[in-house]
């Protein structure tokens, strides 16, 4: 189907009845809505707006931890023509109040969380864990909905500042279907393949108010009718207890959650004795059959539960090495990437057809080139049409190609791989270019090394790279990391090579 707005998803969730769409932890339970319950409460957060006297272009603050009737609220603005500012949970009150005075919001919905609490002068309030009793009175009610099309403000998403001014993306109903369209196209071809294991239950552990998280947490699930599971806590234990319980089909996340998760795993491998059969199988797993590769880990799959297949990973670059560790032992690992001013895509992995190492294939509609030292620019309707202007109260227009400020190379196949950021390019007195990022990946295969990092300073003969390391062993000592480095730079070119590092204790 073609969609002219995010609202037309409410058809979707009333055509799906009872069936959960959101369960999220409410003190010791699990609290579920059915796809009607929310498109029911949406509505009536909708007519909520009205009586406040609140419609279209009118900005609506959220400021909360994820739940269901965030989803609602949500829905509720965009029915409205409202526009809602996402703040993350964590968000210091002088942020908040800062984006506040830049977007003259009508009203904050907010959580449960004490951060959330805060009063904002002259704006009114609405706790979401009272959404609701307060629509309850507008059953049978509707409110006036506004004409909605893809140039519509959806939302307006704000980057954190300390000293700067916090800027807001404006992203509006045609940019975030701009790349939900191509991925309902594709889903819906595997659609039949997935009956079986219907439905698909993901535990989204991104906040709602990035728009990945968004993607992963309200819009992609319902393409599949799937249930989606809220936690706050990212503790590994806890982690792994969710989804085995709720037998949880794919984690949403970023990538240093893999990487604790990945500790985990090798800790509890190391404690029962089997550290070093772990570490040869892992080894020897590459290139196995998938089936063979879910019999040699049976073990970790039991922990996680057996419904449990797939990682999304967003928000960040995910290492090789994180990469490697959960496919070889038959798990997906899924990256997209993008950037907030994308609407959260730019590429994405497909989880049947993945190119080891890439960030993806560009979505189709959207134009990528690569520019002067190899940055991303990046063209198409995905695009947000501008910052945020508090003076005007409307986007400030964008130059035709976003300038995404990361280093990339596209192989034949067109697969884009992330090489690093602009700013972060160490470029030698010999006028090479050094990209840190791959230098740590060198360094962090290394079994001695925990974690890296890689950094230019200013020498006798110009920039060079340096690199900390934190060893795995506190007693290996020097000799240990120059093992390591010594194999890292076997690897790498010898422009590349590491010269000058340090053990960080």
């Amino acid at each position: 189907m073609t969609r002219r707005s995010l609202t037309s998803f409410l058809d979707d969730y009333r055509a799906r009845g009872r069936e959960t769409a959101f369960a999220h932890r409410r003190g010791l339970r699990w609290e579920r809505w059915g796809y009607a319950r929310v498109a029911e409460a949406a509505a009536g957060f909708a007519r909520e707006l009205e009586a406040r006297g609140i419609g279209r272009n009118d900005r609506v603050l959220f400021w909360s931890e994820n739940s269901a009737e965030w989803v609602a609220a949500f829905y509720g603005c965009l029915l409205r023509g409202a526009v809602v500012v996402p703040l993350d949970v964590e968000s210091a009150p002088d942020f908040v109040s800062r984006v506040q005075r830049q977007t003259r919001a009508r009203l904050l919905v907010h959580g449960d969380d004490e951060r959330c609490r805060r009063e904002l002068p002259g704006v009114e309030r609405l706790r979401l864990s009272d959404l609701s009793a307060a629509v309850s009175r507008y059953h049978c009610a509707p409110a006036r909905e506004f004409e909605i099309d893809e140039r519509q403000p959806a939302e307006i998403i704000f980057t954190s500042g300390t000293t700067a001014e916090p800027k807001g993306v404006v992203l509006t109903h045609g940019n975030l279907l701009a790349n939900l369209a191509p991925l309902e196209k594709e889903i819906g071809k595997y659609l039949k393949w997935e009956r079986p294991f219907h439905p698909v239950r993901f535990l989204n552990l991104l906040p709602l108010s990035h728009v990945f998280g968004q993607f992963m947490g309200v819009f992609v699930p319902a393409l599949l009718g799937g249930e989606v599971y809220f936690q706050q806590s990212l503790n590994p234990a806890e982690v792994v207890e969710t989804t085995r319980r709720n037998r949880v089909s794919v984690i949403v996340t970023v990538p240093r959650v893999l990487e604790v998760l990945k500790d985990k795993v090798e800790r509890e491998q190391e404690a029962r004795g089997r550290g070093e059969r772990f570490r040869r199988a892992l080894e020897a797993a590459k290139g196995k059959h998938v089936l063979r590769r879910w019999w040699e880990f049976r073990r970790v799959r039991r922990e996680f539960g057996w419904k449990f297949w797939a990682f999304v990973a967003g928000g960040a670059t995910l290492a090789a090495e994180t990469e490697n560790f959960w496919q070889r032992m038959g798990y997906a690992v899924v990256q997209g990437y993008g950037m907030t001013e994308t609407a959260s895509l730019i590429s994405v992995n497909h989880p049947f057809k993945q190119s080891r190492g890439s960030i993806g294939k560009p979505l189709p509609g959207h134009e990528v080139r690569l520019g002067e030292g190899g940055e991303i620019l990046v063209r198409g309707a995905n695009v947000s049409p501008g910052y945020w202007d508090a003076e005007t109260q409307a986007p400030r227009r964008q130059d035709d190609w976003l300038r995404t400020g990361d280093i990339g190379e596209m192989d034949a196949a067109g697969n884009l791989f992330f090489r690093g950021r602009t700013k972060d390019v160490i470029v030698t007195s010999a006028g090479t270019n050094v990209h840190p990022a791959d230098l740590e990946a060198a360094l962090n295969a290394q079994p001695e090394v925990r974690e890296s990092c890689v950094v230019g300073i200013e020498t006798a003969n110009g920039p060079e790279p340096v690199a900390a390391l934190v060893m795995r062993d506190a007693n290996g000592g020097a000799d240990a990391a120059a093992a390591a480095v010594a194999r890292a730079n076997e690897s790498l070119s010898q422009f590349q090579q590491v010269r000058r590092w340090v053990v960080w204790t």
